[in-house]
């Protein structure tokens, strides 16, 4: 992966690029940002600039045996560590990176490594209930092949993918590696949920924050696609929000099932709260509850953009709105429904769900209370 595969982010590449080029290569580094801004990618073209053995004009080579091998995801001096799970785990058995390193590849080389983690997820086939994890015995893995010395190249790269899943006592053990670094050994956590990990990490770490992409960064990639009017280019690349991600569902005209379900279970719950049908959205949060953690915190997320955007369209600012086909058709006859009476109250509702779940609350309880307290605001707008 070289820089100049990346979409956007010019500014981004070149200080990173400099700050190499000037041996400025801190030990751990924390990427944030969403996924269609190209965290992953930038982390992963970082080690590769890193170790380039023939670097030039602000990017690697891509040529060089350490490109190569890092561009197929198979340096020996490369590490990646991301959340995994699968059905039918047996008691006490150890689920790895390294035995889905197959997986991995295919997904990054499918999509550049712009993927978003309920992606990855339904590529391990995990269901609706199943949640990917960084797991205690990762991180003892992680130990393990630090601890020896590089194969080939000058730095060893350990990139940690989605930090936030690993559970405290993963945390605890990468703490002390952060704490006592190895020499020429550099962590690359790549996160979207910053705010979940362990603070003495985020101290720990030097933020390299990934903005959203331009509609400038996003035109070309729709053009590329053999779109050439140009007032449709700049619709979507407005609609997609600076999410490459986001742009692709929109070139492709359809929706992930994730996202689908999560619309369904918006509009199911407005409907029942607007009509005031108290043992239905008893049922409606049971079925919320039954969900994965990461799903429950994606639906809510959903929601809360949904949310936005109809009060964008009932304050009649549509040309400012972002929804797109049937979220566009539902919201447009939701908005009435939403204005400044109770759309501060419903969001403030989303964020204290998000935050309960991210903090392991009972999913019964916050979806009961979450579902009450909607119908109220949605009735007495």
């Amino acid at each position: 992966m070289r820089f100049a595969d990346i979409i956007g982010q010019t500014e981004l590449k070149r200080h990173l690029a400099s700050s190499i080029d000037a041996g400025r290569i801190s030990h751990a580094q924390l990427f944030t940002g969403i996924a269609g801004t190209g965290a992953l990618p930038l982390a992963t073209a970082y080690a590769q600039y890193v170790n380039c053995t023939n670097r030039h004009d602000g990017d690697s080579c891509g040529e060089c045996p350490s490109c190569r091998q890092i561009q197929a995801l198979a340096h020996p001096d490369v590490h990646f560590v991301f959340p995994v799970n699968k059905q039918g785990k047996k008691s006490g058995e150890a689920v790895l990176s390294s035995g889905f390193m197959g997986q991995w590849r295919e997904m990054f080389d499918r999509t550049g490594g712009y993927f978003s983690p309920q992606q990855w997820f339904d590529a391990l086939n995990l269901g609706k209930t199943l949640k990917g994890v960084i797991s205690t015995k990762e991180s003892e893995e992680i130990i393990r092949a630090l601890s020896f010395k590089s194969f080939e190249s000058a730095y060893k790269f350990m990139i940690v993918w989605l930090p936030e899943t690993m559970n405290e006592e993963a945390s605890n053990r990468i703490l002390k590696i952060l704490e006592e670094p190895w020499e020429r050994t550099v962590f690359l956590l790549v996160s979207e949920r910053p705010d979940l990990l362990l603070k003495t990490i985020v101290s720990r770490t030097q933020e390299v924050a990934v903005p959203r992409l331009t509609a400038h960064d996003l035109e070309p990639v729709i053009r590329s696609t053999g779109e050439s009017d140009t007032e449709k280019v700049r619709n979507m690349a407005r609609l997609a929000g600076g999410d490459l991600i986001e742009l692709r569902r929109l070139i492709g005209g359809g929706e992930d099932d994730a996202r689908h379900e999560n619309f369904e279970a918006f509009c199911s719950i407005m409907r029942l709260s607007y009509n005031d049908k108290h043992i239905e959205l008893m049922n409606w949060a049971d079925e919320a509850a039954g969900l994965s953690r990461e799903r429950q915190r994606a639906m809510l997320i959903d929601f809360s953009r949904l949310m936005r955007e109809a009060y964008m369209l009932h304050a009649g600012l549509a040309q400012a709105s972002y929804l797109w086909g049937e979220e566009a058709a539902f919201c447009k006859k939701f908005a009435p429904f939403i204005g400044n009476a109770n759309i501060e109250p419903i969001i403030a509702q989303i964020e204290s769900a998000v935050r309960q779940i991210g903090q392991n609350g009972n999913p019964r309880i916050v979806f009961t209370h979450f579902a009450l307290a909607v119908s109220k605001y949605i009735r007495h707008l």
